[in-house]
């Protein structure tokens, strides 16, 4: 098949986990033999700023169409809503009738009800600056029509996780949500130079856009505990975003300016240098849909502590890694001293990581679900006990398909 995936976010020019796992996709399909284009910004694609992605593209996406013919249309997230809207008008009149699929990382529904106050034992860790309610306020509902306008009009919807199928149904008014978990393993990494970090080795580490759903406050105030308790305790936030001057100002105010770096972004290739050093990756959010940093920090060995929100626990189980209530400061602070304290069994639960990405989370294995689920079959595997039934009984629960957490 001829398959054409439309994205705005695109790596190396955007640090993206969206982008990172279209070219993982793309490397699946490409495997099993299909012809995959990636359109995205730049010459051929959409021109402009990135905010008005959406609108530019639609000319690179017709000169596509012509040009490609392809067999399937695949968009990402609500960026692709008028590509979406502009192939359900054509399909009837192009050769081949391409059809329409939608991966949605995210509900932004409920990306923007995590624009608000992290809380703990009363107190209030950390509040959203301006440029992030001006987003819950103004971005998220454009971003949240686009959405559902993009799932209402395709064929195949698909999610990251169980969770995220869930919400995404539940949010966007559609019947029928399949799973593609993000994978890893597609495309090589260059290699980077990571900051030397002198007197940091051993260092939690934290991955992401800083900003107040991420939970690093949570995380702050977790180091904070064991300093208190006379730990020695290093964390490195690699990074950048709307919330990183508010997260520095409570890096100081706690006392942590000698314990914790904020590094700024890093490439993929500093990250995987960082991960060869770090004790454990540290993800606080109180939101996700199946973060990329995760399946790059199994692939490197290192063990997870994550919140349980979202796809979190579809990937993070007690055997590679540790999970805590999301805002939890004193669980965070329990689970990140074992993480210090038994160094040998958090070596253990990053290979069994590093094992469970071989086996569930590599693009082959990703590549045969999305065709599956276009023929009309369904490879995910069961869903998770506790949300099986909010499914609606659409996932395959026999067990000789495959297993995904």
């Amino acid at each position: 098949m001829r398959v054409l995936l439309v994205a705005n976010t695109l790596p190396p020019k955007d640090v993206s986990g969206v982008g990172e796992q279209v070219l993982q996709l793309a490397a699946g399909l490409e495997s099993m033999g299909h012809e995959v284009e990636i359109l995205g910004r730049g010459r051929d694609g959409a021109r402009g700023p990135k905010l008005l992605f959406p609108l530019t593209i639609v000319p690179g996406f017709w000169r596509a169409l012509r040009r490609f013919r392809p067999d399937v249309v695949q968009v990402h997230e609500s960026d692709g809503a008028l590509v979406a809207l502009l192939t359900r008008v054509l399909s009837p009149v192009l050769v081949p009738s391409p059809r329409l699929v939608a991966l949605l990382q995210v509900s932004y529904l409920e990306e923007m009800r995590a624009v608000r106050a992290l809380r703990f034992d009363g107190r209030v860790l950390g509040s959203p600056g301006l440029r992030e309610w001006m987003f819950r306020l103004f971005k998220a509902p454009v971003q949240i029509a686009f959405g559902s306008l993009t799932a209402w009009l395709s064929d195949v919807v698909m999610a990251p996780s169980h969770q995220t199928a869930i919400e995404v149904k539940r949010n966007y008014g559609v019947e029928r949500v399949l799973v593609l978990p993000n994978v890893m393993g597609g495309r090589p990494i260059e290699a980077s130079v990571a900051p030397a970090l002198e007197d940091f080795n051993g260092f939690l580490l934290f991955v992401g856009r800083l900003r107040i759903r991420k939970g690093v406050e949570v995380l702050l105030n977790a180091v904070s505990v064991l300093r208190e308790d006379g730990r020695l305790v290093r964390l490195v936030v690699v990074g950048d975003g709307e919330h990183r001057a508010s997260l520095e100002a409570t890096s100081r105010r706690l006392g942590l300016a000698d314990s914790v770096r904020f590094l700024g972004g890093c490439d993929a290739g500093a990250v995987r240098q960082l991960m060869s050093r770090a004790a454990a990756l540290v993800v606080p959010s109180i939101y996700e849909g199946m973060p990329l940093v995760v399946l790059e920090a199994m692939e490197s060995g290192l063990p997870v502590v994550a919140s349980a929100v979202s796809g979190l626990p579809e990937v993070v189980n007690p055997a590679s890694g540790w999970l805590f209530p999301p805002e939890d400061v004193a669980a965070l602070s329990v689970a990140l001293s074992e993480v210090l304290d038994h160094p040998e069994d958090a070596s253990r639960r990053g290979e069994a990581g590093r094992r469970l990405l071989e086996d569930r989370f590599r693009p082959e294995r990703a590549a045969k679900i999305w065709f599956e689920h276009l023929e009309g079959g369904e490879a995910t595997g069961p869903a998770p006990p506790q949300i099986a039934n909010q499914l609606g009984g659409e996932q395959d629960m026999s067990p000789e398909k495959g297993k995904t957490p």
